[in-house]
């Protein structure tokens, strides 16, 4: 339930309500200094009296952001000059406001679940509570502000090139903390604290300014977001956990890419696709060197690997000659058939209902590492003085398969083929009428999908050493499929982050197991209630999903225009 307060008391209380909103802010900054627990075991030791745990220092930055977009529009609209039109103060104080007291509740919710009761939440803890509570109060009589414009500013491209590689910086230091993290409740809060900065920040206009920035230095951004990837492992100090959860982030990433092809840019609903990436881990099974091996021809890798694709393009094209006619809820339902027929069809390989080619049930045990160029994947190297285990070097295989992926896929959706996609998905009656060859192109998205994946499962079989035919069930199909439509549908980046949430969240909260499927179930339900165009989105899908809603469509017509004017100076605007 929304509340809504008539405008006329947000004039007139608007002072009274800065001033308890900063009082609230203070109250939080305050409570750091006093124990927010008990005992030292819940939490990182919230215990101590002027000594704040490092959970406690970053929850401060929320109320230190709320105090000053509260106490700085007080200095008047001519001392702020444009500062005063391109940012949202008001609304900006109130994501701060409602991020800080959520921050507090997963806080205080921690302590009481972990030490075995609200009792054992100390002052500190409540008088945060007491203050993120104010200040929601407060910020709720504040004025609207109108939609941030800090995208339409005009930055030196120097300035542009700091902010990518801030970004960058940001990104690395928080990968390599989040992970880690091995008690869930601190994940928890400080995913809680980095969900409130990110919604404080693009609320703000940061966000806006960003994309303009990354757009006008595109090869920058592709460059620095590889160098930083790159860089990872050297934040992890050896640590194979943390590299394991990376390469299964990257195969995951990798996979859900190729069925970004057939689900965001054709439309087409693909219940099946981990046939596809089985069909590769099985192709490069058999053809290893394994001792369970079948087929006793060990090819080099870069040969597997297109053996591999080639197969997996082959099943793709198999099942979609006969079933791309139809479409929606029919081609559904056949292809996960097909993925149920592929799993079947692997357990019957076994040599009793069939060629023993995959050893039915049991699978491939047992297969080696890679060795590339006289490079073992399988042993730890020593670089730059840092121990290098056997996870990161499939991280850095697979780092090197998503950027062939992503060149694949932008240069496909860029091209004709990719026009033709959209126009396919966007109404396949009027491309067709338009001289579209949709049958076609719906067949090559499905085979080239289908490649990408089979790719994907070459890797992936070195890395598991065991492919057996249970590890292709349907579930993993929805949850690639989750992936997609939870980043955002034909969007590399949105991909990516579907991806990361959806390996790293069981993997961090692994006291959920049991109610794995039921969130999953309900992130789902939450995103298409909010935000059904996913958490990436391109400016096209966002518009489809609120094709109504007209301050949207006038927000993208404007970040367009001044991307536009940022490529071609001539066209005017202000300068920062």
């Amino acid at each position: 339930m929304r509340v809504v307060i008539p405008d006329e008391l947000k004039i007139r209380f608007r002072y009274p309500a800065r001033a308890l909103g900063i009082t609230g802010g203070v109250l939080m900054l305050v409570s750091i200094l006093l124990p927010w627990a008990y005992a030292p075991e819940a939490l990182d030791d919230m215990t101590f009296y002027g000594a704040p745990s490092p959970l406690q220092l970053f929850f401060a930055v929320l109320p230190l952001l709320l105090i000053l977009l509260l106490a700085i529009p007080l200095v008047g609209k001519q001392r702020l000059g444009k500062g005063a039109k391109v940012v949202a103060w008001n609304t900006t104080a109130k994501t701060a406001s409602i991020m800080s007291l959520i921050v507090v509740a997963v806080a205080v919710a921690a302590i009481a679940i972990g030490l075995g009761g609200l009792v054992n939440v100390d002052p500190g803890g409540w008088l945060a509570l007491v203050g993120g509570i104010m200040a929601v109060a407060a910020t709720l009589f504040l004025p609207d502000s109108p939609e941030p414009t800090l995208y339409r500013v005009k930055s030196p491209k120097w300035l542009q090139i700091l902010g990518i590689v801030v970004l960058m910086a940001l990104l690395l230091f928080g990968a390599a903390y989040i992970l880690g993290f091995e008690d869930a409740d601190d994940f928890l809060m400080f995913a809680a604290f980095v969900v409130g900065m990110v919604m404080v920040l693009r609320q703000f206009g940061v966000f806006g300014w960003l994309g303009i920035a990354a757009a006008a230095n595109n090869r920058i951004l592709v460059l620095s977001a590889f160098v930083v990837a790159f860089a990872f492992p050297f934040t992890q100090n050896g640590s194979d956990a943390n590299m394991s959860v990376a390469s299964q982030v990257l195969i995951f990433a990798a996979t859900a890419l190729g069925l970004n092809i057939v689900v965001g840019l054709v439309g087409l609903l693909d219940l099946g696709y981990i046939a596809f990436l089985g069909a590769g881990a099985f192709t490069a099974a058999v053809l290893s060197e394994s001792a369970f091996a079948t087929i006793k021809w060990s090819p080099p890798f870069i040969v597997t690997v297109l053996i591999a694709g080639t197969v997996a393009s082959l099943l793709g094209l198999l099942i979609g000659a006969p079933t791309l006619r139809v479409s929606g809820d029919y081609l559904a339902i056949v292809t996960l058939a097909f993925g149920e027929i592929f799993r079947i069809t692997m357990n019957n390989l076994d040599g009793n209902d069939g060629p023993n080619l995959t050893n039915g049930s049991n699978g491939i045990p047992g297969i080696p590492d890679l060795n590339l160029f006289g490079f073992d994947f399988g042993k730890a190297h020593v670089i730059l003085g840092i121990d290098i285990g056997r996870f990161a070097n499939y991280y850095w295989l697979m780092l090197v398969v998503i950027a062939l992926i992503i060149v694949v896929f932008t240069n496909l959706n860029h091209s004709r083929i990719g026009r033709g996609w959209v126009a396919i998905r966007e109404d396949e009656l009027a491309a067709e009428a338009m001289g579209v060859n949709t049958f076609a192109l719906k067949l090559l998205a499905f085979a080239g999908g289908a490649f990408l994946a089979g790719v994907a499962g070459s890797v992936k079989a070195h890395y598991d050493v065991s492919v057996t035919p249970d590890q292709y069930v349907f579930l993993e199909s929805a949850f690639l499929l989750a992936a997609v439509v939870l980043g955002g549908m034909g969007t590399v980046m949105g991909v990516l982050v579907g991806a990361t949430i959806l390996k790293l969240l069981p993997e961090k909260l692994r006291f959920f197991s049991d109610y794995r499927l039921l969130l999953f179930g309900l992130l789902m339900v939450i995103m298409m209630r909010f935000r059904p165009e996913g958490i990436v989105p391109d400016e096209r899908r966002q518009l489809e999903f609120h094709d109504t809603d007209e301050e949207l469509a006038e927000e993208v017509e404007e970040e367009l225009t001044s991307h536009h004017a940022h490529l071609y100076p001539e066209a005017g605007g202000f300068v920062l």
